[in-house]
């Protein structure tokens, strides 16, 4: 039995996330082990490396999973692709140790949310930004964006239905890129609650729009009260862009 580790990019747009629901929405694990059961011609399961909301696209998802197939890794994309709906890409495959776990080998994720900070809406950036037309003040989001960075408690940045057992999580970098209309809020951590990037960046926003001061950041960190911190944006501005193992 090989374990395959698979590196995958795709459009969350038409999905109902990463997870295989109870009903028969489409989603991205649904389609990849339909996919696979007809390549090997017996039932696969997926392994994801953490479970991207509805909407929520990625460039770096990993996945691995146990297959008796003896198809060459370096086939296996192209195999893979043929069979998986056009907004999911297979991009690369490994073999890997039995002991791999996509969720659980993995160091650290990095997530990054697209703002398009513009007056006047794009057709082409909609579904893959969030379009935020008042100016935003950068360098007073960067300043606050330094109060997360760090080990804290990030209750106060964790959407009501998390099941997470501690909401303690360490934030390696937060780094915000703004190349106009374009705006990038990058979060490396250890792992993420429930929305915690969307309420990041909600939060960010509003410290670019004024609405709080850098330093009230840093006190939302310090009370857990997700009621003060900002609002969780909607989905179609965040991608997965890597998993380090």
């Amino acid at each position: 039995m090989r374990n395959i580790k698979v590196l995958l990019e795709y459009d969350g747009t038409n999905y109902h996330g990463f997870q295989r629901q109870t009903d028969d929405l489409p989603t991205i694990q649904k389609s990849l082990e339909e996919a696979l059961g007809l390549l090997v011609k017996y039932p696969v399961t997926v392994t994801g490396s953490g479970r991207t909301d509805a909407g929520v696209h990625a460039l770096g998802q990993v996945i691995n999973f146990f297959s008796e197939c003896r198809i060459p890794v370096d086939r296996l994309p192209l195999a893979m692709n043929s069979l998986l709906p056009k907004d999911i890409a297979a991009i690369e495959a490994q073999e890997v140790d039995a002991g791999f776990h996509a969720q659980f080998s993995a160091r650290s994720k990095v997530y990054r949310y697209h703002i398009y900070n513009s007056r006047i809406p794009s057709a082409f950036e909609r579904l893959y930004s969030y379009h935020v037309p008042q100016g935003l003040d950068i360098e007073r989001m960067r300043q606050a964006a330094r109060y997360m960075v760090g080990e804290h408690d990030f209750t106060a940045f964790r959407a009501a239905g998390s099941c997470a057992k501690t909401s303690v999580r360490h934030v390696y970098r937060l780094d915000i890129e703004h190349t106009p209309p374009h705006i990038y809020i990058t979060v490396e951590a250890n792992g993420f609650l429930y929305n915690m990037v969307r309420i990041i960046s909600g939060t960010l926003l509003y410290v670019g729009r004024g609405k709080l001061s850098p330093s009230e950041v840093r006190d939302i960190v310090n009370s857990g009260r997700r009621e003060e911190a900002g609002p969780t944006v909607p989905p179609q501005g965040l991608f997965l862009m890597e998993v380090k193992y």
